[in-house]
């Protein structure tokens, strides 16, 4: 299956064909709180009701696929109970927010901006992303921010180059 690789630090995401060739990378918006977990009860809540502190992109391996989202608009649900999904920055999104200028800096700094949804351009979403995962899905996996990643991705063995670290 195809997949793709947030990268929060450094407000990025990663496309990567069914084969494992990368496709692409594109800069990325993210949740505007630092966290590698999603607050209970978070996907029932209102966005009036997620206060700063919730709007986190979790963390973690999810098997993504399309669905209806509020408006009947078809997006790629990362995580359906948490309300977490890689969507175009949403063209009702407030001025003031800068959304597409965010995206453009040369920086990660100003990348966290949404309410745990990751945001990416709308032509790299259409082209590349939707005709991917379209008809089976894919994976997303979402690097922490904090957590070590051998607790995220608890199968992943960090292996030291040239023997174990007793001599063997």
């Amino acid at each position: 299956m195809p997949y793709a690789i947030v990268d929060k630090v450094n407000g990025a995401l990663f496309l990567f064909d069914e084969r494992g060739r990368l496709l692409t990378s594109v800069p990325a918006l993210i949740g505007i709180a630092i966290g590698d977990e999603a607050s209970p009860g978070i996907g029932s809540k209102k966005l009036g009701e997620i206060g700063p502190a919730e709007k986190t992109t979790p963390a973690g391996r999810f098997l993504a696929k399309f669905g209806l989202a509020f408006g009947r608009e078809r997006i790629l649900w990362v995580d359906y109970a948490t309300s977490v999904a890689i969507h175009p920055i949403p063209a009702d999104s407030a001025k003031s927010e800068n959304r597409r200028e965010r995206m453009l800096s040369s920086t990660p700094d100003d990348n966290r901006i949404t309410f745990g949804c990751i945001n990416v351009a709308k032509i790299f979403y259409g082209k590349l992303l939707k005709p991917l995962f379209q008809k089976k899905g894919g994976y997303v996996y979402i690097m922490p921010d904090s957590k070590p990643l051998d607790e995220v991705f608890p199968r992943l063995r960090v292996h030291v180059l040239g023997g174990s670290a007793q001599g063997g």
